[in-house]
């Protein structure tokens, strides 16, 4: 969450900026598109292997934080944060960074700029890819008050000259907005999903309707894109999954101060959304959170869906949840990091291991971006392995 920090005098300035910045940019990043860089992995444990891809204080930027994480249809992976100039602050000069791997985390390619708004923040990353096209949107925002789109027809290698998108997304009312952060979803139908929140105007923390969660979807492989369903209040930062019977489970950042996840449903594609209810099996302070699947019944034989936070009251010890049934109840869990940890992400690769890219450090819980990948059966510590058509696999 962040607070407008620039006056419009700026913005409309910087209008003249990005142009330039921009180009320059995608000569990098089709540049560094044959070259990988090795980074040595931080740790391996068995099928647990983690590597920073983001360390705050290197490469020109005092800190990065907010990670997005997709896979592509080509099984590219595209890591996605904001990276910070002159502070850890939400506000100020923020840019957009990538780093991608092209054999399922193994090696990456060096950090390469997606976009720079001169003197803006420019933040909360949520790409989606779209599998019929196999396009990657980035919707994100700019001084967390207008919201724009970019898209990449080449697996990340370059990104097209954003394009606004506020008004078509916005109400005149609400003030702050914020786009994800995290990652979008496709349903079934083909719509695009892309989880975001906003304050309404004159909102203060004593009024129980501070934050509120919602959706914007694009019908038409993001040519153009609506405003979705709103949801109570006292909601804010969310992920989306479409559920085995076509509904849109949607998993939020709640502000009942009861440390747990909130959750709401949705039959019509995010259009009108179920009360908000809490999850108190999901124990977990206010922050991001990250829900992604890894299995459907039909194609392995088991519904499975993956959850990442941290566990607990504070910022620290980032658990990966495991669900069946889904998303009604978790009944495994595993600690990945029991330390200092915050914003998370996770996806599945094409070779059907698990990853989660998150921040944790040490003294600092912003000192880094980690990317961690792992199986199954590290998560469930043998007990569970994948099915893929009915047959048994140690690994896929």
């Amino acid at each position: 969450m962040r607070s407008k920090a620039k006056t419009k005098k700026i913005l409309d300035r910087s209008l003249f900026i990005p142009a330039v910045i921009w180009m320059m940019a995608s000569v990098d990043l089709a540049a560094a598109q044959s070259g990988s860089a090795k980074d040595a992995p931080v740790s391996e444990e068995g099928d647990l292997r983690q590597t920073d891809l983001f360390i705050s204080g290197r490469d020109g930027y005092k800190a990065y934080r907010i990670p997005a994480l997709v896979v592509s249809g080509k099984g590219t992976i595209l890591a996605i944060c904001e990276a910070r100039k002159n502070s850890f602050s939400d506000s100020g000069d923020i840019d957009l960074v990538i780093r991608r791997s092209f054999d399922n985390g193994e090696t990456w390619t060096d950090m390469q700029l997606i976009w720079d708004d001169g003197g803006n923040t420019v933040g909360n990353p949520c790409p989606v890819v779209d599998r019929q096209t196999g396009t990657i949107w980035l919707p994100f925002c700019r001084n967390n008050e207008r919201v724009f789109v970019t898209k990449s027809t080449d697996d990340g290698a370059t990104w097209s000259r954003p394009a606004e998108i506020t008004q078509a997304v916005s109400r005149p009312e609400w003030t702050w907005y914020a786009t994800g952060p995290g990652h979008g979803i496709q349903l079934s139908s083909g719509r695009l999903l892309v989880p975001c929140d906003h304050k309404i105007r004159n909102a203060t923390k004593e009024n129980p309707q501070w934050y509120f969660s919602h959706v914007i979807y694009s019908d038409d492989h993001g040519n153009t894109w609506n405003l979705g369903g709103t949801l109570d209040g006292k909601t804010n930062e969310c992920q989306a999954l479409e559920t085995e019977d076509g509904s849109v489970y949607l998993n939020i950042r709640s502000y009942e101060d009861k440390n747990c996840r909130a959750y709401a449903r949705s039959s019509d594609g995010g259009i009108t959304w179920s009360k908000v209810e809490l999850d108190e099996s999901l124990i977990a302070p206010k922050c991001q959170a990250s829900i992604a699947r890894f299995t459907d019944r039909k194609r392995h034989g088991k519904n499975r869906v993956l959850f990442s936070s941290p566990a607990g009251t504070e910022r620290e010890n980032l658990t990966i949840r495991l669900s069946y049934d889904e998303c009604r109840t978790w009944p495994v869990s595993r600690t990945l990091n029991p330390g200092k940890s915050a914003y998370s992400e996770l996806a599945v690769t094409s070779d059907r291991m698990i990853c989660c890219f998150y921040e944790r450090g040490v003294k600092d819980v912003y000192e880094k971006i980690t990317f961690a990948r792992f199986s199954l059966e590290w998560l469930t510590q043998g007990k569970d392995r994948l099915e893929i058509d009915g047959i048994k696999a140690k690994r896929q």
